[in-house]
């Protein structure tokens, strides 16, 4: 799965703060780090600014199609002396998704054609969220997180092989905070949403990156 494209870094470019630190100051502050040992047990939330959930999609059999799903929020409870017991709760608002098409972004929310069904979540979508059932741990800063996914009025499993990224105070904030990877891959016809395939793939590749803040 390919995680470097326009739309994410057009995203992580809005979300850099105004008050950004200076070149006098940068060299001083302390960045998030790899380090397990940097991670604090608790209740930590999403911070939505900086969580991100991309998705991916084959078009007619030449070139890959994607977007993002931004401002999630949620919950994550974690103790990096049990990584078996974290528990992660997020909710995806399907209806800010986000593409570098405006009338692909107005497809995928538009209501359907003389009252029929939408093609895929129309105007007004419930939230996705994904709750986690069971994580195990897979290596030393990786686990497989898995969890039931409602989406579109459906809830089924989802597995996500996920990668501790950073751990540490946030420059800005001071707030402790962690970060993660995450890969999936689902297809969109167990949710119900069906149009065009095969002409548009089935299968969806997920591509996570976010961060959870310690709860004070």
């Amino acid at each position: 799965m390919r995680t470097a494209t326009k739309a994410l870094l057009a995203a992580a470019c809005l979300a850099v703060p105004a008050t950004a630190p200076t070149a006098q100051e940068a060299p001083k502050m302390q960045l998030g780090r790899a380090d397990a040992s940097l991670v604090q047990a608790g209740s930590y939330t999403a911070d939505a600014a900086h969580t991100l959930v991309g998705w991916r999609v084959n078009h007619l059999g030449f070139n890959d199609y994607f977007g993002i799903f931004g401002d999630i929020s949620g919950t994550l409870e974690l103790d990096p002396a049990d990584l078996a017991s974290a528990k992660v709760d997020v909710t995806i608002p399907v209806a800010a998704v986000t593409t570098a098409s405006a009338g692909l972004t107005e497809h995928l929310l538009r209501a359907g054609k003389d009252g029929g069904k939408p093609d895929f979540f129309g105007p007004a979508p419930a939230p996705a969220r994904f709750i986690s059932t069971m994580v195990t741990p897979t290596g030393t800063n990786s686990a497989m997180i898995v969890g039931d996914l409602t989406l579109n009025g459906v809830t089924a499993p989802v597995a996500i092989a996920a990668k501790f990224t950073g751990a540490g105070p946030a420059p800005m904030s001071g707030k402790q905070t962690v970060g993660f990877e995450g890969r999936a891959t689902l297809k969109r016809s167990t949710f119900g949403v069906n149009m065009g395939i095969p002409m548009v793939s089935d299968e969806v590749e997920l591509d996570i990156t976010s961060a959870f803040e310690l709860a004070s």
